[in-house]
């Protein structure tokens, strides 16, 4: 994405990676489906197909394992507070006990609309910008 992930685009950013999980997780549920349930006749895979399937399944894997981890770490920094960067840094100088982050609330990222908008990719309104930008404590 070539973009640093912040307060003004953390929303947007965690819309993309459940909805791209979602998407991975029906394509392989479908190839799956299609490959191990098919027993009509005009669905036999041939060789050819057969060796596209897995090598469809072993990409999808690995694009599932991938945007799992990467909703793992998004979700660990808003309950910790500590962005990617800043934890690299504790971890690298032993400081990981010390720190005095707090989680982030979800108004903070998803904004003060209702709960059933939060899955809308727009953007967030907050009650304070200034506050969760930062520019003021």
């Amino acid at each position: 994405m070539n973009n640093c992930i912040g307060a003004g685009n953390l929303k947007h950013f965690i819309l993309f990676l459940v909805y791209m999980w979602i998407c991975i997780t029906y394509c392989l549920c479908l190839l799956g489906a299609n490959y191990f349930f098919c027993s009509d006749v005009s669905c036999e895979f041939n060789s050819v197909l057969i060796q596209l399937v897995r090598v469809l399944t072993v990409i999808g894997i690995l694009f599932f394992l991938f945007l799992s981890s990467m909703l793992m770490n998004v979700t660990y920094g808003i309950m910790t507070g500590i962005g990617t960067i800043d934890r690299m840094k504790k971890k690298a100088n032993n400081t990981m006990n010390f720190s005095v982050e707090e989680p982030i609330h979800l108004k903070d990222v998803f904004g003060i609309a209702p709960y059933w908008q939060w899955i809308i990719p727009c953007d967030p309104v907050f009650e304070d910008d200034e506050v969760v930008m930062g520019w003021r404590l």
